[in-house]
């Protein structure tokens, strides 16, 4: 090998290869390793080319400074060090390794015994693999956006949008344009293709504040979905905290590039980008897994392993390895990643898979763990949107509620009540508490209801239509015998299971989608809706479609079209959320106060304790004073779960006031009504919400009268 360039000792800091106008410095963590070559490729990483030792080591950090090299330049790392598996060391330097705070990757992963740093013909993770996986590797690239916390002049000022007003709305990058229509052929399925002025203007439309991405950092598929001709579709994956994924960059020399202009776009138009993130697993999988960067690096700093035994790992995420946050420089490996995608790239917010999983000490989960203290101290972070999955697969692992204020968590109790109640399995105490923002989960330490992010389908289980179609799930195109994906929907077909022409059955399930969709928009907490799920999106009642990368798993906009009414009613009822506080309280209500209260069908206050005793219809009254005058404002949600047509007794109002239907979801089409009268029938199976007005009458006040009024 040729040496055509300068090595000087250079800074510790920043982590990563930075390139400061004339020379890039490297700096990797590794506390065990006893040396580490930096190894130089051609432009297509192909070639190797140079192999260059760091020459300082301060603090468990190697670091050199090359000078002349500039971005562009292909790398990745061989890393010295023992191969003592059962005191946790894995160093292989045969393999070549990925840089943790790479900024861009180039290449794909080709799976095969190279990758491993075992022999893999031998099933035994203490053999030691002489080859070379660099041929079969990804390799990283010297950018100049590498992270620089003290840079200022290019932090990003984000779109905030108050915690209150916030609507969610989860989509996959791929997914949600590979198909639109409107987007030119060559963007589709990309970063560009997902800033299209076409795309950010529909999703405006929809009342949407905040899009919810699921995983882009960089990611690898699994060999075994390989062999099945599957790809991991949903990306949670990872092996790079720092790189957008290539393949959704229509040229992925340029992904980031390409996604920071995807995010100026939304925030043009006034809506965040939140970003689903995995720190707590990565695709090195256990001990019998591959070799692709932090395992070569220093496996046991950045992963959890036994206490009985380094060989093997702690497993508290299901995917074979758990990422090990009570390190410090992993700890603040994560924080990098976190403030890089706030300052860098502009992004609003963070969405935890398995957020549990972050804050677990070695004795456990921790309301006290060092990832909580970071992030709650950090400047940058502490003013993002902070959103944990609130559990994980490991012993005591379910935390719905558990985090500490300021984070906002996923609340799975509102799915399953909601669920329920409109399958006619659930009781009303349940629905009510849904109804309410899950009051006592979330009611402690001043947490605002706006902490229980409510959802109806996510991205793992069925969609809207597939919930109202299957009474199982059909799960075989993925290769595992249908024993894949959960089996306690909580769904209901409506009386056929899958495609049918029965009217009766259809009338069903628009009823039963319109009935989901308002109680989610209507509700107190913050909403998430699922991408398509507006207009009858289906996975073919696939509830596990993570490894469908084909039409099963991309949005079909021809059905945009097809169900235009209901896209028009979810419109609706964002817009009513937006228009109305009283539906998207800042503090948790008082019922002793008077502020709301639980309404029988007679039109009587009861507790909430005996709903239910009356049958399946109920009411939830909220008011306030608003206004310089103190005008009163008063909104009565009602809910018919039963098979009987209600006469629903809506209290009395103040002279001067009257009730004025604002949202049905029952399959007619008829204008607003207003009525001094105080019974309104509620048919089996659907919810109405009634709006107390004055002399100044709602609709006067709304630009668009479908921003008032919710039919069909």
């Amino acid at each position: 090998m040729s040496h055509n360039y300068t090595m000087t000792a250079g800074t510790p800091f920043p982590m990563g290869a930075t390139w400061d106008g004339s020379s890039t410095n490297f700096s990797l963590f590794t506390e065990h390793a006893t040396l580490v070559e930096l190894c130089l490729f051609d432009e297509a990483g192909e070639r190797e080319l140079e192999r260059l030792p760091l020459p300082e080591f301060t603090d468990g950090i190697w670091y050199g400074c090359v000078e002349g090299l500039r971005p562009g330049t292909v790398y990745g790392y061989r890393v010295h060090g023992p191969y003592e598996p059962h005191n946790g060391h894995r160093f292989n330097p045969n393999k070549l390794l990925l840089d943790p705070y790479a900024t861009a990757h180039i290449g794909t992963l080709t799976w095969g015994p190279e990758i491993f740093g075992y022999i893999l013909e031998s099933g035994d993770d203490l053999t030691f693999d002489t080859r070379d996986s660099a041929p079969c590797m990804p390799k990283c690239v010297v950018t100049d956006a590498a992270f620089d916390w003290a840079d200022a002049p290019r932090r990003r000022k984000g779109c905030r949008v108050p915690f209150d007003d916030t609507v969610l709305y989860e989509l996959h990058v791929k997914g949600y344009t590979k198909l639109h229509p409107a987007v030119p052929e060559r963007l589709r399925g990309t970063y560009a293709g997902l800033g299209h002025a076409a795309v950010v203007d529909y999703v405006r439309s929809l009342g949407v504040t905040s899009i919810e991405l699921l995983p882009i950092h960089a990611f690898v598929d699994e060999p075994h979905l390989r062999e099945l001709k599957l790809t991991n579709f949903w990306g949670y994956n990872t092996i790079g905290f720092f790189a957008p994924e290539a393949r959704y960059a229509a040229d992925p020399r340029h992904a980031m590039q390409e996604f920071k202009a995807m995010v100026a776009g939304y925030h043009d138009a006034g809506m965040e980008v939140i970003l689903d993130v995995v720190y707590n697993h990565t695709a090195e999988g256990n001990e019998c897994g591959p070799t692709l960067s932090f395992k070569g690096i220093d496996n046991c700093s950045y992963y959890r392993l036994q206490a009985a035994n380094n060989r093997y790992y702690v497993n508290d995420t299901g995917t074979g390895n758990t990422v090990n946050l009570s390190h410090p420089r992993v700890l603040q490996m994560v924080c990098d990643s976190l403030r890089f995608w706030v300052q860098e790239a502009g992004v609003d917010g963070f969405r935890f898979d398995l957020g549990t999983v972050l804050a677990r000490e070695p004795e456990g989960f921790n309301q006290g763990a060092g990832f909580l203290k970071a992030v709650a101290q950090d400047p940058v972070l502490n003013r993002v949107k902070l959103i944990a999955e609130p559990w994980d697969v490991g012993p005591g692992g379910y935390r719905v509620g558990q985090f500490p204020p300021g984070w906002m968590e996923w609340n799975d109790t509102f799915r399953d009540r909601t669920r329920s109640f409109w399958t006619g399995r659930g009781s009303e105490q349940d629905m009510a508490e849904a109804l309410a923002g899950s009051p006592a989960i979330f009611n402690h330490g001043g947490r605002r209801p706006w902490a229980s992010v409510n959802f109806i389908t996510p991205h793992d289980g069925f969609t809207l239509d597939d919930l109202v179609s299957y009474n199982s799930k059909h799960n075989l195109p993925n290769g595992e015998n249908n024993c894949d994906g959960n089996n306690d929907n909580h769904s209901w077909n409506c009386g056929a299971e899958g495609p049918t022409n029965d009217l009766a059955v259809l009338q069903r399930r628009n009823r039963q989608m319109r009935n989901l969709l308002a109680t989610l928009l209507l509700s107190q907490g913050t909403p998430m809706l699922l991408a398509g799920d507006e207009f009858a999106r289906t996975q073919d009642g696939n509830n596990n479609a993570y490894c469908q990368d084909n039409a099963v798993s991309w949005v079909d906009w021809t059905l945009c079209e097809q169900n235009a009414e209901l896209v028009h009613f979810t419109r609706a009822l964002a817009a009513l959320r937006h228009r109305l506080p009283l539906l998207r309280s800042t503090r948790q209500w008082s019922a002793t106060d008077g502020e709301c209260s639980w309404i029988a069908p007679d039109g009587a206050a009861i507790p909430m304790q005996t709903l239910g005793a009356r049958g399946k219809c109920f009411g939830l009254q909220v008011r306030s004073a608003l206004g310089a005058l103190g005008q009163e404002a008063c909104i009565l949600l009602v809910v018919n779960g039963g098979t009987d047509t209600i006469p629903f007794v809506a209290p009395q109002l103040r002279s001067g006031m009257a009730w004025q239907l604002a949202a049905s979801t029952e399959a007619q089409d008829h204008a607003p009504q207003e009525s001094e009268a105080t019974i309104w029938p509620v048919v089996p199976g659907s919810l109405l919400l009634l709006e107390a007005v004055g002399d100044k009458r709602a609709p006067t006040q709304m630009q668009d009268a479908e921003a008032c009024y919710v039919g069909a």
